[in-house]
């Protein structure tokens, strides 16, 4: 009898837990996706920097090629007049701008680098918060859909709610176990946008292999494939 008590007790225990964590995982689930809005936010005004510094050094690489050019032309017009001299001075200046030109060209390949790093993040984290916003709209249908029917099974006359409750409670842990099994199927999805399912469909797309997503022209094909010919 006590082994009884204990077990009752511990399952009660655990089903005040589930429910306590199904009615705060809507709130924390916002929070997560501003927290995560705001870091790519974030994201994007660092890339946004980084673009503008990378603008910049292009400039600077500009103008530091032009004053270079210049300056040889000038050096060797010195030296035709037997200007050694000057012709050395120009060549002097010319090495230290040769030196920034090399500066300037290495801040913008790793400029380059590092942009294209923070594109792609920016661009899977967003796809990744797109496809988050799905699923908590559905969660959050379901959640009104599960209050609807509580309400329901509460509202129910007395001599007809034991079987009805009963049937109701089995088809909620069927949903529950269906919910999780989608949760984890999400969350490989997310965890294959950026794998190798992502390079194979970046691959169909340049024609090297068949798609494995069906694409709007997939569709469009597909729809044009059932019209009715006409004479």
């Amino acid at each position: 009898m006590f082994k009884t008590v204990v077990t009752l007790f511990r399952g009660s225990v655990a089903a005040a837990g589930e429910e306590l964590e199904d009615r705060t995982a809507l709130l924390i689930l916002d929070q997560q996706m501003r927290d995560a809005a705001a870091a790519v936010e974030r994201s994007k005004r660092t890339l946004a920097l980084a673009i503008a510094q990378d603008q910049h050094e292009a400039r600077k690489l500009e103008a530091t090629n032009a004053r270079i050019a210049d300056l040889e032309t000038r050096a060797v017009a010195a030296l035709d007049g037997g200007r050694e001299d000057l012709a050395k001075e120009a060549a002097e200046a010319i090495a230290g701008l040769e030196a920034d030109r090399d500066a300037a060209m290495t801040a913008r390949a790793l400029f380059a680098t590092e942009i294209a790093r923070l594109k792609r993040q920016v661009a899977s984290a967003q796809a990744r918060i797109t496809e988050l916003d799905r699923g908590r709209r559905l969660a959050r249908a379901s959640k009104a859909v599960r209050s609807l029917r509580r309400s329901g099974i509460e509202a129910a006359r007395p001599y007809e709610s034991t079987l009805p409750e009963a049937e109701n409670t089995l088809k909620r842990l069927r949903e529950r176990q269906i919910e999780a099994q989608a949760a984890d199927d999400a969350l490989v999805e997310l965890d294959a946008a950026t794998g190798p399912l992502a390079t194979a469909e970046k691959l169909a797309e340049q024609g090297f292999g068949p798609r494995l997503k069906t694409t709007a022209d997939d569709v469009l094909a597909r729809l044009k494939s059932k019209r009715t010919p006409t004479d």
